[in-house]
């Protein structure tokens, strides 16, 4: 699938491996479970390392290591799982992750306003989903409700200045 950042279809950095597939000479991203397994392994080789995690996964569970990543890719599995909005915020705002916040998975164009608020930067969907789709979705919302790692005024907050 193509991936989207800054707008545009992107050349990926990264090689998504299976737990039990060899490792490329390139940047790879491994399961949360495999980084687990082979931490100081995959910490040692000279390549850019990134992680997934399942939508049920939440990034505390990477501790320490959470800044080690130069890309965290976060599940999207179905439309009706919000879970994933919660694990990019929390790496963006209690985490102070600076990396690259990767959605993968089934999204919809309708969650890419909010997925952008959240601190998501990369987009990895079908190939429905367009650097123009995302452009249109970020723009559908002139007023938010929900305060974000964006730091948007609210509604609520707007009223409240009245």
């Amino acid at each position: 699938m193509p991936l989207i950042k800054d707008g545009a279809y992107v050349d990926d950095a990264f090689v998504t491996v299976g737990d039990d597939d060899a490792l490329p000479d390139t940047g790879v991203i491994v399961s949360s479970k495999r980084f687990a397994a082979e931490r100081d392994a995959l910490l040692a080789r000279n390549t850019p390392l990134g992680v997934a995690l399942a939508a049920g996964q939440s990034p505390e569970e990477l501790g320490d290591d959470v800044h080690r990543f130069a890309v965290i890719a976060l599940d999207f599995p179905v439309f009706k799982d919000g879970r994933t909005f919660s694990w990019a915020r929390m790496l963006r705002t209690r985490l102070k992750y600076k990396g690259e916040i990767r959605a993968t998975g089934g999204f919809l164009l309708d969650q890419v306003n909010f997925m952008c608020r959240v601190g998501i930067d990369a987009f990895d969907g079908d190939a429905r989903i367009t650097p123009e789709g995302i452009a249109a979705a970020r723009k559908e919302m002139s007023n938010v409700y929900q305060p974000a790692q964006d730091g948007r005024t609210t509604i609520r907050d707007l009223r409240a200045m009245r």
